[in-house]
């Protein structure tokens, strides 16, 4: 691991690895269910650090003082997390183009 790295890389490359590892660990282990369990522990981790302070006037917590507003970055977060992944598309999708 290169020691330029962000947390947010070493992070993202630690749950890589980890769902890599219990693949591995395990033959008969579902893909789906795997990353299932890594998302649903990704996501309880995102609400966790997102709780607001309790200051109404606290700027920083503004936009997520509320259960609505932090779903809402969460599905915002996901959504450009999802869009930049070379995985987002794929050859085999049905809506991909053939020549």
């Amino acid at each position: 691991m290169s020691e330029a790295q962000t947390p947010y890389d070493k992070a993202a490359e630690e749950a890589v690895e980890l769902g890599n590892r219990l693949a591995n660990t395990d033959e008969d282990a579902d893909l789906w269910d795997l990353a299932d369990g890594l998302l649903a522990g990704a996501i309880q981790y995102w609400l966790y650090t997102r709780q607001p302070c309790g200051d109404p006037q606290c700027q920083d917590c503004g936009p997520i003082c509320t259960a609505d507003l932090r779903l809402q970055a969460l599905h915002e977060a996901v959504d450009e997390l999802a869009r930049s992944s070379e995985y987002f598309h794929a050859p085999t999708d049905f809506d991909a183009g053939r020549a």
